[in-house]
């Protein structure tokens, strides 16, 4: 074994010992039961916004519900918390993906509106957006084409 090999062992060990031991376990359960107690506060809302609205315009109020409760508990540092106990079950639901608009916009709100707020909202769900807008865009090129074109 050569001298480099041996300190990259080395480097190895004490990369181990210092490592945080992480209990998979634990954090599976608390994501589920974070991640379900999120969709039951939504199945919740469904079922209330479904007693006095059609379905269709109920399933918009419980989506528009739920990306409020997500952006108004970030903008209060109460979801970061919840994220931080539950990991992915926080990330999951669409609480989450209104969560990562807001926090990169309080983050550099001090930066202006334009340049701070306006630029670094998007920081994170940008690329979700464009690659989703994007593959709506080609899988609408691709029905009509087989609409038009049915024999090919």
């Amino acid at each position: 074994m050569n001298v480099k090999d041996k300190k990259a062992s080395e480097y190895q060990k004490l990369v181990k010992a210092d490592e945080p031991k992480t209990n998979s376990f634990k954090n599976c359960i608390f994501a589920f039961l974070v991640g379900g107690s999120i969709c039951s506060v939504g199945q919740a809302f469904l079922n209330l916004y479904s007693s006095f609205f059609p379905k269709d315009e109920a399933q918009v109020l419980t989506s528009i519900t739920m990306i409020f409760l997500g952006s108004f508990l970030t903008g209060l540092g109460v979801y970061d918390k919840i994220g931080a106990f539950a990991g992915a079950g926080s990330i999951v639901p669409i609480t989450g993906f209104a969560n990562s608009i807001v926090s990169p916009a309080i983050e550099y709100k001090k930066e202006g509106f334009v340049f701070g707020v306006g630029s670094k909202m998007f920081l994170i769900a940008g690329p979700v957006l464009v690659y989703g807008i994007s593959t709506s865009i080609l899988v609408g090129i691709l029905y009509y084409l087989v609409k038009v074109f049915p024999m090919i």
